[in-house]
């Protein structure tokens, strides 16, 4: 199985492509390359997806493709398919996002889990004590059943043309339509027995004061 690392994107809300953001002195992306390394995830099944010269540094093959999602200040004001910045693949693979600060029992649960179609991993409600955020937040797909996976992309743009999404889709609403649920339906009515949860202080940054909130609740897990 391949993992691809999810960097696409143009955020206006960081100087540079948020992936690159520090964490506890170390750039998001590369903090999540290294776990996977330490699963036994080797280089050559390792990639990054990104258009940016910037993401070549980490050693790894950097995945580009021709996709029309961008990001602006946040999602809601998108344009573009947000799940163009799938690579697309043939074979198994599991996508990460390159936002996502991934704490090593999350990614250790990724790498573990088994499946013969598809799976999703976020949060999950009841939340830990630590986690930083009042909602929950994507964090990967993990696809052995490529062809049904990229149906479920065209069929979530073919439903975004047509209105039927509440919001500009992104990860939820693909899930919803992967696993048969209502891709229109509201989050507050999200089954959270469809997906694999992951409640730690895992969790993406989409600011600023996200980065501090983070490492804060970084170093109150292991000293729960």
């Amino acid at each position: 199985m391949k993992y691809i690392v999810m960097c696409g994107g143009t955020y206006r809300t960081f100087q540079e492509p948020r992936q690159l953001v520090e964490i506890d002195g170390e750039p998001i992306v590369a903090r999540t390359l290294r776990l996977l390394r330490e699963c036994g995830i080797a280089d050559k099944d390792l990639a990054i997806s990104s258009n940016d010269s910037r993401f070549e540094r980490f050693g790894v093959r950097l995945l580009r493709h021709m996709n029309g999602f961008c990001v602006e200040a946040n999602y809601q004001c998108s344009h573009g398919y947000w799940c163009d910045g799938f690579y697309p693949m043939v074979e198994p693979v599991c996508y990460l996002m390159g936002d996502v600060v991934f704490s090593p029992e999350a990614i250790k649960t990724i790498v573990e889990y088994e499946t013969d179609d598809i799976m999703f991993f976020g949060s999950k409600r009841p939340f830990s004590e630590v986690y930083p955020k009042h909602h929950e937040e994507p964090f990967a797909f993990k696809v052995v059943n490529t062809e049904h996976f990229n149906e479920a992309c065209r069929a979530c743009r073919r439903l975004a043309d047509s209105g039927k999404h509440w919001r500009t889709p992104i990860a939820w609403e693909l899930w919803f339509i992967i696993s048969g649920q209502d891709p229109a339906k509201d989050l507050r009515e999200l089954e959270h027995d469809s997906y694999v949860g992951i409640n730690d202080y895992t969790c993406d940054i989409d600011s600023a004061n996200d980065i501090k909130r983070i490492e804060e609740a970084m170093e109150a897990w292991y000293t729960y």
